[in-house]
């Protein structure tokens, strides 16, 4: 009787342990897998509404990246993306090569580029946010800044 009893509860335990809430989920999986978020524009100009996705589509498609992220604000877009890990050793030319790039195709835009973690993570919350509409449009412009700050910061 005793091996059932603790064999119930075990298995409640495991599958209570595996369930996963869906808020946030993205941000807590951001540093360890692809996540693969959606452009956020916070812009309401109709035609920049696929700006971002054409972006992020591109740059998805580099051998070397496994994850990138697009936020777009009237001034400025901030690209974030992760490495293959074995890529890393050649940081230098992919970030050189991704700026070419986006100068190129997109003449005249304001482009921020990072391979942080840490930056990767804040876009993937405020992401989250404005998806959950926990966050008003001046909120996120702000914050959007805030990120924009950080990666200065760190260059």
């Amino acid at each position: 009787m005793k091996k059932y009893v603790i064999t119930g509860v075990l298995s409640f335990l495991l599958v209570a342990g595996c369930a996963n809430k869906e808020d946030g989920k993205d941000s807590k999986i951001a540093l360890l897998k692809a996540t693969d978020p959606p452009p956020i524009e916070l812009v309401d100009n109709p035609e920049t509404d696929s700006f971002g996705h054409a972006i992020k589509k591109k740059l998805a498609k580099k051998k070397e990246l496994y994850d990138v992220a697009v936020i777009q604000n009237k001034e400025e877009t901030l690209v974030v993306y992760k490495v293959k890990h074995l890529q890393r050793f050649k940081m230098k030319k992919i970030e050189k090569d991704m700026e070419k790039y986006l100068e190129d195709e997109y003449p005249g835009e304001d482009f921020i580029l990072s391979s942080d973690y840490k930056i990767f993570l804040e876009t993937v919350r405020l992401k989250e946010k404005v998806q959950h509409k926990s966050i008003t449009d001046k909120e996120a412009e702000k914050e959007f800044k805030n990120i924009i700050e950080l990666q200065k910061e760190k260059t």
